[in-house]
């Protein structure tokens, strides 16, 4: 059962036959290939004859003799009507050596409406761009929202919730956004229905084949293990100061010597496997961005939980990791705001529109604790929407200007 993304499926639709290669990227287990059929089966729907679709999947071992663009540009030939409209779909292309090429010969062609998918960045910076830049649209696919989280739960019952019209995605939001929160967004684990546990040695497959076959093969980084140290040191840190130099001190600490350069080799290269993003910090009263102390973010939050397993400590970072992937998926460029010596979590600008936000698990600890939340907010004198965001059950007031939300609302929330 295909479960619909209109959040994606909207955009695609309005490309349908439009002159320009379509390309979803994003990592791996997130739905591209879902998205894909999603677009196969709009396209029947349209009136497209069979035919004329041609689905193919690159990660499937079947198709291990189509993977140069010569062998694939003839099998297209042989099996695809010799003229009128074509629409070819391709999964995973980067797997095709010089899949450029053949792209962008089928998009000169001119009959041919092409849809790739891609889980490494540079399918747009680099290869793709230089072969057909200013004809093709981006399409950045992240795992499930909370949204959708809703959605998938809804149309895949589970164990844990007895499988009888699954009570639990309809009516208890709550209980949902706990599991969303501790198991993450891959769409795999909610249609498996997995346990806790279960799922989260599923995200550690999903982790590990992501950095062998989209980090350390594509690079041919030869020192795995301080690798996977370097990954997993930025995981664990997730929405704290961040800097390459920092991390490499940290590993000497620790009696592994690496330099800066070569971790931010790797973080780059994780960067480019969709695994993490750097969030530069904003000066918001001087209007420039800040060179020092960045943010890295996951795209999904799961992977943290997978690696470590749950623990209160890391749940402000999840928090804010989940508000930035949100954001993010709406369309916002997201930053990290300081206003003199305060922090702003998130300044997220959208066309002419601008969000500030805070994010924490409570403001409820202390006095000291809400002050220290909405300080940084208050000192902001336009009048943008301005947010502090928790998970404190009672949170609907709008104190200052600034309104305390719930998370799982503010994720649900359609006004932004």
């Amino acid at each position: 059962m295909l479960v619909d993304r209109p959040l994606y499926m909207e955009r695609v639709a309005r490309y349908v036959d439009a002159p320009m290669v379509k390309v979803l990227t994003g990592p791996r287990r997130a739905g591209k290939s879902r998205l894909l059929a999603l677009t196969a089966q709009l396209l029947r729907e349209r009136g497209v004859p069979e035919d004329r679709i041609m689905y193919l999947d690159f990660d499937a071992l079947e198709l291990d003799t189509l993977r140069s663009a010569q062998a694939l540009s003839q099998h297209i030939a042989s099996v695809m009507p010799p003229d009128g409209r074509i629409y070819v779909l391709l999964d995973e292309v980067q797997e095709v050596e010089q899949w450029e090429r053949l792209v962008n010969s089928l998009a000169a062609e001119g009959r041919a409406d092409v849809y790739v998918t891609g889980s490494n960045s540079t399918l747009l910076s680099s290869e793709l761009a230089t072969y057909i830049a200013g004809r093709y649209v981006s399409i950045d696919v992240w795992p499930l929202s909370f949204r959708e989280h809703l959605a998938f739960a809804a149309a895949y019952p589970r164990q844990d919730v007895g499988g009888a019209g699954n009570t639990a995605a309809t009516e208890n939001v709550d209980a949902e956004f706990t599991r969303y929160l501790r198991c993450g967004g891959f769409p795999g684990i909610v249609v498996a229905g997995f346990a806790e546990s279960d799922a989260r040695a599923a995200v550690a497959d999903i982790y590990r084949s992501t950095l062998i076959r989209d980090a350390l093969t594509r690079h041919a980084i030869r020192d795995t293990e301080m690798f996977e140290r370097v990954a997993a040191f930025t995981l664990d840190n997730i929405g704290n100061p961040f800097s390459a130099r920092r991390v490499a001190a940290f590993l000497k600490s620790q009696h592994r010597s690496v330099n800066h350069q070569t971790v931010a080799n790797y973080l780059a290269a994780l960067a480019e496997a969709f695994v993490i993003t750097r969030v530069p910090r904003f000066d918001i009263r001087g209007k420039a961005l800040l060179a020092t102390d960045e943010k890295y973010y996951v795209s999904d939050h799961g992977l943290v939980h997978a690696l470590f397993g749950y623990s209160d400590q890391r749940l402000g970072g999840v928090l804010e990791n989940i508000i930035w992937a949100e954001l993010r998926r709406r369309g916002w460029h997201v930053r990290i705001g300081k206003s003199g010596a305060a922090e702003v979590d998130f300044v997220a600008d959208r066309h002419s529109a601008r969000l500030y936000i805070q994010v924490a698990v409570t403001v409820l600890a202390s006095p000291e604790t809400r002050r220290r939340e909405y300080a940084p907010l208050e000192q902001i004198r336009d009048s943008y929407p301005k947010y502090v965001l928790t998970l404190d059950p009672a949170a609907s007031d709008t104190t200052g200007g600034i309104r305390h939300q719930r998370i799982p609302d503010f994720l649900l929330d359609n006004t932004y």
